[in-house]
């Protein structure tokens, strides 16, 4: 009898192992690591924004956050013929930090989607912007729109590339300009003058002191005889009437 309990114990037993190893889910395929490279290779038409991301190594630094990031990105790409409608020689007349600088002007420290921008206050901060806070642009959205302002340039985001946390990736019509790079630039300032130079002294055109004009001198004249004249009444005057 004990034999028989101990058997049907045993085969339960059996069962139910059997039974949580079978319930027991497979652990699924490890999720692809975000790549902004393939995500506008597919776009087929920012071929431009592309090589700046390879020549800045900007590409690189996006991938790499994307993928150890709690905020996530956002990023704004210029299509073909939005480099094309730049003035020529536009991106060959900026150094290489500034080349640097308008590609991360173009990249936001976090994930915004479209209702995101409804809400958000302006200016926002980029990933170009430093402690001074410049750098900065300014999105408006509404349900059915949104555009973004430099200052110096505006435009609508056309389309959504990518839009699942941690990449937003908006197309646009436009190279986004930075004021701090393509805003007028305030005028130089005069040169200061030496210490210890002279007042500049009344000079005629061939550089010699200019002489007193005849007029002045005539006038001068005519002073100093009235002068005598009216000296010369008086002792008259005073030496007849010692006489009376």
């Amino acid at each position: 009898m004990a034999s028989s309990q101990t058997l049907i114990f045993l085969s339960l037993l059996l069962l139910l192992t059997s039974t949580h190893a079978a319930t027991k889910v497979a652990p699924g395929p490890t999720p692809a690591p975000l790549n902004l490279t393939s995500i506008l290779e597919k776009g087929s038409q920012y071929k431009t924004l592309l090589r700046l991301l390879k020549e800045t190594q900007i590409g690189e630094q996006i991938e790499s956050q994307l993928n150890n990031s709690f905020s996530g990105l956002t990023v704004f790409a210029p299509t073909d013929n939005a480099f094309s409608n730049l003035k020529a020689g536009t991106l060959n007349s900026l150094t290489s930090q500034e080349q640097v600088s308008l590609v991360l002007y173009h990249v936001l420290p976090r994930y915004y989607t479209p209702e995101m921008f409804q809400t958000t206050s302006n200016p926002v901060r980029t990933q170009a912007t430093g402690n001074n806070g410049v750098y900065t642009l300014n999105v408006t959205s509404t349900t059915s729109q949104l555009n973004v302002s430099t200052g110096v340039d505006q435009t609508e985001v056309s389309n959504s590339l990518y839009t699942t946390f941690p990449l937003a990736v908006y197309s646009v019509d436009k190279v986004l300009l930075p004021k701090d790079l393509f805003g007028p630039k305030p005028p130089a300032a005069a040169p200061a003058p030496e210490e210890g130079a002279d007042k500049p002294k009344d000079k005629t055109p061939s550089g010699k002191a200019r002489a007193p004009s005849a007029a002045a001198d005539a006038s001068a004249s005519g002073a100093g005889l009235r002068r005598v004249g009216w000296v010369g009444a008086v002792v008259g005057v005073v030496f007849v009437g010692s006489f009376l």
